[in-house]
């Protein structure tokens, strides 16, 4: 008779072995209270459409396991701070990645994380039932941390570990294995409400509850135009957010460098603006592919990049706006360089659009022209 309770220890060991920072077991009962409140969200229409499954998918392991019996829960720090920081200067303008998307992929290292823990326990149970995930799965990783005892639901909506604060990367093994449960942490923001209050687009609409079509992380991954509520918002953002973890007063001083594969290159988490606008796909790829802000392709980070010149007024930029403008076949990157052309202000700028709204056919590429002429007489 196999003993669970040796089992569960000898997992936690091997965890630590192959560099797991944390561990947690939690029953593979129903999220009852997460289906409530991902059917509240989405009558809401809080929801990103990135999310994957519907609630019940999402909030019952049975449905994706249905021999589930209990859920492992890991997560992996990655760092808050980087080594000698470029600068970022007028002439020289850099954009920024959110720190979820420094180094390799997230989901590349979990994934092999979760592999070997899985080959661990099928040695050991040759007729085990197992399926992993990491954030593209249906389960919610947060949800699965909490109840595992790996962190609490911060405000933020993010899962706050005692050791490592919000920076930490989530993934889980599901398992028809009756791992005992760890008990959940109990603690939780108390009165602070500085990440509700911090958010730039007001995403966090009360503590624990984020409306995604607001959240920077969410806008800096679409294709399409930006808002223009969104536009001044965004800052030098190429990819994701930061402001609800650096404001939350637990997460100060946090900052590990337990894994080599999460190491940010200051050069491309915070790379120059104006080349990302002349990049080639195979460019893009070979430079910013391993990351995971890359998932999107390029396009996201060029409007985004576009958009970041403006938000500078970095007239150094103007004549690589206007060739955009008037050369290139994507109508969100025409109709935004006319745009930040405009936010720029420079006579030539406005002397270009006029120019190029002569002769535009699309008509959301036109509207953006008059957008950035109309910035001549405010």
């Amino acid at each position: 008779m196999l003993d669970f309770h040796q089992l569960k220890q000898e997992t936690i060991d091997y965890s630590k072995e192959i560099g797991i920072d944390k561990i947690g077991f939690a029953s593979a009962d129903v999220f009852g209270e997460l289906k409530s409140r991902l059917i509240r969200q989405e009558q809401l229409g809080y929801q990103s459409g990135f999310e994957k499954g519907d609630p019940e998918e999402r909030a019952e392991p049975e449905r994706l396991l249905p021999t589930s019996q209990s859920i492992i829960s890991i997560a992996l720090a990655y760092p808050s701070k980087m080594k000698n920081p470029p600068k970022n200067e007028k002439g020289a303008r850099r954009g920024q990645f959110a720190r979820a998307s420094w180094g390799e992929d997230y989901h590349t290292v979990l994934k092999e994380k979760l592999q070997l823990l899985g080959a661990f326990l099928q040695e050991r149970m040759p007729d085990i039932d197992l399926k992993w995930m990491v954030d593209t799965g249906e389960l919610s990783d947060r949800a699965v941390a909490e109840r595992a005892g790996i962190g609490f639901s911060g405000k933020n909506c993010a899962i706050i570990t005692p050791e490592f604060g919000s920076y930490v990367y989530l993934g889980e093994i599901v398992t028809n294995v009756p791992f005992e449960p760890d008990e959940p942490i109990q603690e939780g923001c108390g009165d602070c409400n500085i990440c509700v209050d911090a958010c730039p687009t007001d995403a966090l609409v009360q503590g624990g509850q984020l409306n995604a079509n607001r959240c920077i992380a969410f806008l800096t991954q679409t294709k399409g135009f930006l808002e223009d509520e969104y536009r001044t918002k965004i800052g030098n953002r190429v990819y994701g957010c930061d402001t609800c973890q650096t404001v939350c007063p637990i997460n100060r001083g946090k900052d590990f460098h337990h894994h080599e594969e999460f190491e940010p290159d200051p050069e491309k988490v915070k790379p120059k603006l104006r080349p990302l606008l002349r990049i080639s796909n195979r460019e893009f790829k070979e430079r910013f592919g391993r990351m995971a802000g890359s998932w999107r392709g390029k396009k996201p980070i060029q409007r985004n990049a576009i958009l970041a010149l403006g938000h500078y007024k970095e007239t150094e930029a103007v004549d690589d706006l206007i060739h955009l403008m008037k050369n290139d076949p994507r109508p969100v990157i025409r109709g935004t360089a006319a745009y930040s052309l405009g936010k720029i202000g420079t006579p030539e700028s406005y002397e270009a659009i006029a120019e190029a709204l002569a002769s535009e056919k699309d008509e959301e590429v036109t509207e953006e022209m008059e957008k950035g002429l109309d910035f001549q007489v405010t």
